[in-house]
């Protein structure tokens, strides 16, 4: 079966300056179509489309040293986050300071290819780290990113050959802190793989102020995130037919105390990995309500569990009704699955 997939890869140092070069070009850009929009929005009351836009960027490819196709991909990605957003105008995107935005170069399909073994894109050639053998494959739209190092790379969809699925049976999966996943069969996926001991050398050198350091180790941390992220979702997708999450909600309590917390954990970059993953795969994803998820018993149904702040340090309790020994996390997994088939949470003990 043939599915879109995006491979990237590490681009050479050696051709940063010209990559930096490029971005500065689209970040201007970017800020043009910004003020434009903008201006368009309160003289006109125009939301001006990516095709609208085009017209006032046409021609400048050449003087910014620039592709005409990235050129109209940055127009497209403006209006999209714009609709996303909800926004009249978008946040400028700064080339210098300390918060400078990471290099950023779209371009669409046929803007770039192989050719004597490198990358091809606007006249240039650019080296890369090739660990997919890019060459067998017929390139489609992408682009060139930067890390918080520094450290650039190319981005590209291609069309792969992958394997359908086997699994048939159905997963809930309970979001948290200190496991980030917890599974209805009791799999887990732990916070602390992300940091791997670096916590120590993330506070020594915040207290020195190296700050090129600090900007290494959370991209090393990052890198770490997305690696267990993508290898859990991947092993779900593998044996599942059906996958059910609770809908909890990162980015409403990313605005409270616990947002340092809830940003380690990824759960929005999980469920969208999830979301996708199950989309290509052809097999179900829900998001279900997870209200008293964790004080309903999944053997009986009853609502005896722990509640209110205290109860959360209780991480097993006894169903005072049934009897029944329940682990938290996985007895909300068990609800939630329950809740994915549109059932109360009664008699799947044992799951």
């Amino acid at each position: 079966m043939k599915q879109t997939k995006t491979l990237q890869v590490r681009v050479r140092d050696k051709h940063a300056p010209l990559l930096r070069q490029m971005a500065r070009s689209v970040n201007f850009v970017w800020n043009y179509l910004n003020e434009l929009s903008q201006r368009s929005i309160r003289e006109r009351g125009v939301f001006l489309s990516a095709y609208d836009m085009d017209r006032y960027t046409k021609g400048a490819g050449k003087e910014l040293a620039l592709h005409s196709q990235t050129l109209q991909e940055v127009s497209r990605e403006y209006v999209t986050r714009r609709v996303q957003f909800k926004r009249n105008r978008l946040a400028w995107r700064k080339s210098g300071g300390a918060r400078r935005s990471l290099g950023w170069t779209p371009f669409k399909a046929g803007a770039a290819s192989w050719k004597n073994g490198q990358v091809y894109h606007n006249g240039h050639y650019f080296k890369v780290w090739d660990s997919y053998g890019l060459s067998q494959y017929p390139f489609r739209s992408g682009s060139f990113s930067e890390d918080g190092r520094g450290r650039w790379y190319f981005n590209v969809v291609v069309e792969v050959d992958v394997a359908v699925p086997l699994g048939q049976d159905a997963i809930g999966i309970d979001l948290g802190l200190k496991d980030v996943a917890t599974c209805s069969d009791g799999t887990r996926l732990e916070n602390s793989r992300f940091y791997g001991g670096m916590e120590d050398k993330l506070a020594t050198a915040q207290r020195a102020h190296r700050n090129s350091r600090v900007r290494a180790i959370h991209a090393k941390i990052a890198n770490r995130r997305k690696d267990a992220l993508h290898k859990f979702s991947r092993s779900l997708v593998n044996r599942h037919g059906t996958i059910i999450v609770g809908d909890v909600s990162s980015a409403k309590l990313a605005q409270t105390r616990m947002a340092k917390s809830v940003l380690d954990a990824g759960w929005g970059q999980l469920k969208t990995m999830l979301a996708y993953k199950c989309a290509h795969a052809g097999i179900v994803f829900k998001e279900v309500g997870e209200a008293y998820t964790t004080r309903t018993c999944s053997s009986c149904g009853s609502l005896s569990g722990p509640q209110g702040v205290n109860g959360l340090r209780i991480r097993e309790w006894t169903c005072s009704a049934c009897d029944v020994t329940h682990d938290r996390d996985v007895n909300a997994a068990r609800n939630i699955l329950a809740a994915g088939h549109g059932r109360p949470g009664v008699g799947i003990h044992g799951l």
